[in-house]
């Protein structure tokens, strides 16, 4: 049994995840004359069941392969296509200005909107390829990969029913935001997306959603309930820039509790 094999084994008797087969590929897509990549795990029942769809961006500086080994979301929702993409090198607004790292586009028209562009391409290719449920369409990502996740939710509104950023702040594209139902996760002493940012981030698409002024707190998470079905919730966890492991299950218990209306 290979590692990756017997880790899902064990995450799947921790969790209590029935272990389904799922096929691990790596696509290539060209986009405006330049290659892409994506590592994609599809179940075998996608080829005749709708299913669900998660896209999970990582951060400055990643690759599609550390978002697969630091989300393992195929392992925590076996039933659901799960897409990783790898982004391309680009200046950092907050490190590596001379962009010698990989990352996604900070707002709409920059990079000739080469991400948008690659996730539109990759979001048509995968209806094509698979048995998509269009009511149950998710996007998260960490820090840079959590900033392009708010962006996706400006710039295509209609196509998700929940986003999950994590470590980041989308001010830029606050006043093109739709209420959708979110989940932000996000560390109080976070040294590079201060919390400050983030917490200005999570005030104002309360606002948007129409949330409740009060929030109901149960441990690391806070439920603001809205009347119109777009809830936002925290998770908040008294550390920095990186997550704790237990963070990504809850977003999985919070995309499937959000299909879209």
């Amino acid at each position: 049994m290979n590692n990756r094999i017997f880790a899902a084994v064990v995450i799947a008797l921790i969790s209590h995840v029935p272990l389904l087969a799922s096929t691990e590929l790596t696509q290539k897509w060209e986009i405006d004359g330049v290659e892409r990549q994506g590592l994609v795990f599809a179940p075998d029942s996608a080829n005749t069941d709708a299913s669900p769809l998660i896209f999970a961006f990582h951060g400055h500086g990643g690759t599609m392969r550390s978002a697969d080994r630091t989300f393992r979301y195929q392992q925590l929702w076996p039933q659901a296509i799960v897409i990783y993409l790898q982004g391309l090198n680009t200046p950092g607004r907050l490190t590596d200005p001379e962009g010698k790292k990989p990352g996604w586009q900070s707002k709409v028209g920059d990079q000739n909107d080469r991400d948008l562009k690659l996730f539109d391409a990759v979001l048509k290719w995968t209806k094509r390829t698979y048995k998509v449920d269009d009511k149950r369409i998710y996007c998260t990502g960490h820090s840079n990969g959590g900033g392009f996740t708010y962006l996706l939710w400006a710039a295509r509104p209609d196509v998700f029913a929940a986003v999950a950023p994590s470590s980041a702040a989308g001010l830029a594209v606050l006043k093109t935001l739709k209420p959708k139902p979110v989940l932000h996760i996000g560390g109080l002493k976070d040294p590079l997306v201060k919390f400050e940012w983030q917490k200005q981030m999570i005030d104002a698409v309360r606002k948007i959603n129409g949330c409740d002024p009060e929030g109901k707190v149960q441990g690391n998470i806070t439920l603001y309930p809205s009347a119109t079905g777009t809830p936002v919730e925290t998770y908040l966890y008294d550390g920095g820039h990186s997550p704790p492991s237990e963070a990504w299950p809850e977003v999985v218990k919070f995309f499937k509790e959000h299909p879209r209306k």
